[in-house]
């Protein structure tokens, strides 16, 4: 018995497991309906929050400039007594709470973590990091949880 004991406490777990995991991926891969169902279901961990509803997208409501290139786009999501105003430019996301408010905020931008911001006492959020396919918003303020619709950027 103390044998083995001697070698358990030399062997790498970390290395079988990373050599396991690429044996998995090769041989039996994770098919792509799947793959989304589980980035549909971890969405829905958030159960108990409140949807935002975009009230304001435009691309859709707003009446074109001629001539603009490059413009921002801008929206507008709003639940119970909470709008987030948005603006998604080439540079990153700015928004702002209304009423103003402090909030943590995170940018859910598929399955990996996203990219978490504070908004400051004016309600007012920026990050430089612009999403590359849908996105949605997780704020936590006062206490409640608010998601966003999901766009695509």
């Amino acid at each position: 018995m103390d044998d083995d004991n001697a070698y358990a406490g030399e062997f790498d777990h970390g290395g079988l497991e990373a050599e396991l995991r690429e044996a998995a991926a090769i041989l039996d891969p994770v098919p792509a309906e799947l793959r989304l169902l589980a980035v549909e279901a971890y969405a829905l961990h958030d159960l108990d929050a409140k949807i935002a509803e975009l009230t304001f997208d435009s691309l859709v409501d707003a009446i074109p400039v001629r001539g603009a290139v490059d413009v921002p786009r801008m929206l507008t999501f709003h639940t119970g007594g909470l709008t987030v105003d948005v603006e998604v430019t080439p540079r990153g996301i700015m928004g702002q709470l209304l009423p103003p408010q402090p909030a943590s905020i995170e940018v859910l931008d598929g399955p990996r973590a996203g990219a978490a911001l504070t908004a400051d006492d004016m309600g007012r959020f920026t990050t430089e990091a612009r999403p590359t396919g849908p996105f949605a918003l997780r704020l936590r303020a006062g206490g409640e949880v608010v998601v966003t619709e999901w766009l695509r950027a």
